[in-house]
């Protein structure tokens, strides 16, 4: 129910925190209370991913390495290209060209293995590539996003490794061992992990338009086209990149999805920890959250429906 109608939850939960103080008064604000726990939500996020790695995956990503090494490369070097690119012809002030640039950055959404799914693509390969991002995450995202970035905003790169090593690669083998070590992992970790790890994105999303309702009241329209454009070339690097070296339809839709849908909640992280100066570098992460599973749930519901959408196996090898 939760994965399903994520999209109306993300919005159902987001007007509360936007409307809060006119609902409720501004004390006890609950996401606003939240704020420094972001980076502790997340490891709790990453580590219910963990519990629902199923048994074999690791031995898949093993398998099938030079097709998940192809689409892991495509993702960590398009996107940051795009991020980087929409930023600097948006126009837009720092705090935002630096948002939109941590879009381009994480590694991929959780939410695309669900949708992969909806869309009769590969799901096993599309776990595959969500599992190989997020764990090459401590290496990869430090160099992108400091490229990306420039010398003009510094970052510490080797602190970025050391807290991505943290919040996300240790909670997800740590999940991961808890599920298939002990007697209850693993079904607990089928029952709760996928609601646990929505329902806390959600609440990492909300926060985030929480702190910054003044910003969002104003509007925020000129972010729409460059996010946008990031993440629909996205889906169409995805695609053809996939097509290009001869894949079946199922496994083009898994890496059209993987690539284009980003792990924004981790973007909203990163940029509350290094960009404190930047408030409003949270916004597009947000927004990219709106957008991408949008735009997602249409394509995989335009593929699922479709002549071709028939044709294509769930799961083919």
């Amino acid at each position: 129910m939760l994965e399903r109608y994520l999209l109306a939850w993300l919005l159902a939960i987001c007007g509360v925190a936007f409307w809060w103080p006119e609902i409720f008064g501004a004390a006890g604000d609950p996401f606003v209370a939240s704020k420094r726990a972001i980076p502790w939500l997340l490891a709790a996020t990453m580590f219910a991913v963990g519990t629902m790695m199923p048994r074999d995956e690791v031995r898949q990503v093993v398998k099938r390495w030079p097709h998940v090494l192809f689409g892991t490369a495509i993702q960590y070097s398009v996107m940051p290209l795009l991020g980087w690119a929409a930023a600097r012809w948006s126009g837009l002030g720092p705090d935002y060209q630096i948002g939109i640039i941590l879009v381009g950055c994480v590694p991929g959404a959780m939410a695309s293995n669900v949708i992969t799914l909806n869309a009769r693509g590969h799901t096993s390969y599309s776990v595959s590539l969500t599992t190989a991002s997020t764990l090459l995450s401590p290496i990869v995202v430090p160099f992108t996003l400091s490229a990306t970035l420039g010398q003009s905003i510094p970052l510490d790169r080797m602190q970025v490794a050391i807290d991505l090593l943290l919040q996300v690669v240790l909670p997800v083998l740590s999940g991961y061992a808890v599920a298939r070590f002990t007697p209850w992992g693993e079904r607990w970790g089928v029952r709760l992990g996928p609601i646990v790890a929505n329902c806390v994105i959600l609440w990492i999303i909300a926060t985030v338009v929480a702190l910054n309702r003044t910003r969002l009241a104003a509007g925020s329209l000129e972010l729409l086209v460059p996010l946008l454009a990031v993440n629909l070339l996205g889906y169409v690097a995805g695609y053809f990149a996939a097509a290009a070296i001869g894949q079946p339809e199922s496994m083009r839709r898994a890496l059209t999805i993987e690539v284009g849908m980003q792990n924004a909640g981790l973007g909203t992280s990163l940029a509350l920890q290094y960009f404190k100066d930047q408030p409003a570098a949270t916004v597009p992460t947000a927004l990219y959250t709106f957008g991408c599973v949008f735009t997602a749930t249409i394509l995989a519901r335009w593929w699922a429906t479709g002549k071709r959408g028939a044709s294509v196996p769930l799961n083919p090898e």
